[in-house]
């Protein structure tokens, strides 16, 4: 199925519901339609192009004025399995929380602790996206996709996709080259369980034996408690990364500030929780007509009605400027600006 529309409107595809419109759009199931369309249609490559999945990292300011290209290939597949693993293919058109739910029922761990996250999996290897101690790219064994400037067919494996913390190289130097049809992860059979991060234990634990379906509901639970669902109040989940920063810098600050949570990130740096951050910056629960910070999680910016793209960023600036003047800490946004 191809689908090819001009003034195409995005209200419905990014979180914060911005009501701005892209000047064509391509959506796709298969592989072939994209080879076809761009042939066809040589007069794409002299357009701006975005590679747009459900829109949940994204912040538009405006109107696009360009391509947007929707990979919306299906299918959840098992490609092999021997008796410590198992390969599972998934199309970059399937929710990313279908996914985990699929790997969850047949009883493969590795990514259970990333339950409920927003988006499309094409969208998961760009950001590396990552929560309570597991991240996409320690389950990514090969992302396939196509390059639009050779023409070509590509595969990465997850040394050369580069993954870093919220990053990758889709996310930088192959930003917007690589449109990524589906990815492969490789899944434990007999995982071992990450619950070190905030109540993940506790909660698994009150609804019984500990295993990836309690530690899922546990997850499902406490991100419900704290974040607000993308279909009633429009954000785009964690606005601003957790800043690392040296160890020093960051024992100097615990020490001016003994409830500032520091996680180890490598052996020279330490990971500050930005929500925390911003909180004590005095910012959770503000709000400026419909653009404001959640009342219940300082780190997602909310989109109260008729906010616009532009009063979501300049609010993120100010957080930015205030949070910089009180810690001396530089934060980074984790969604994407257009």
């Amino acid at each position: 199925m191809i689908r090819f529309l001009e003034d195409f409107s995005l209200k419905q595809h990014n979180t914060f519901g911005f009501d701005v419109k892209a000047k064509f759009c391509f959506a796709f199931t298969e592989l072939a339609d994209l080879h076809t369309f761009l042939h066809s249609n040589q007069s794409w490559k002299e357009e701006k192009l975005l590679v747009l999945g459900q829109g949940s990292n994204i912040l538009f300011t405006g109107d696009f004025d360009g391509l947007v290209i929707q990979p919306q290939v299906p299918g959840i597949f098992i490609v092999k399995e021997d008796r410590q693993n198992v390969w599972i293919e998934a199309g970059a058109g399937e929710i990313w929380d279908d996914l985990v739910q699929f790997t969850v029922d047949y009883g493969f761990g590795g990514i259970e602790n990333l339950s409920l996250i927003p988006g499309n999996v094409g969208a998961a290897p760009v950001q590396n996206i990552g929560a309570y101690g597991q991240e996409a790219g320690n389950a990514i064994e090969i992302v396939k996709g196509f390059d639009l400037k050779t023409g070509e067919i590509v595969e990465f494996s997850a040394a050369e996709c580069e993954f870093g913390y919220r990053s990758s190289i889709f996310k930088s130097r192959l930003k917007n080259r690589i449109i990524i049809t589906s990815v492969v992860f490789i899944l434990e059979k007999f995982p071992e369980f990450i619950l070190g991060y905030g109540d993940v234990e506790k909660r698994a634990l009150e609804k019984g034996e500990i295993n990836l379906t309690t530690i899922r509901e546990a997850i499902v639970e406490i991100r419900r408690s704290k974040l607000p669902d993308v279909t009633e109040l429009g954000n785009a989940g964690s606005f601003f990364k957790n800043p690392v920063v040296s160890v020093k810098v960051a024992q100097d600050l615990k020490q001016k500030y003994p409830s500032l949570p520091v996680y180890p990130a490598t052996a020279e740096t330490s990971k500050l929780a930005a929500g925390w951050l911003i909180e004590q910056a005095g910012w959770k629960g503000y709000r400026d007509g419909d653009a404001g910070v959640h009342e219940k999680q300082a780190l997602v910016l909310v989109n109260y009605g008729n906010a616009t793209g532009q009063q979501i960023f300049d609010l993120s600036e100010k957080i930015k400027q205030s949070v910089f003047e009180k810690f001396g800490i530089e934060l980074e946004r984790e969604v994407n600006c257009f």
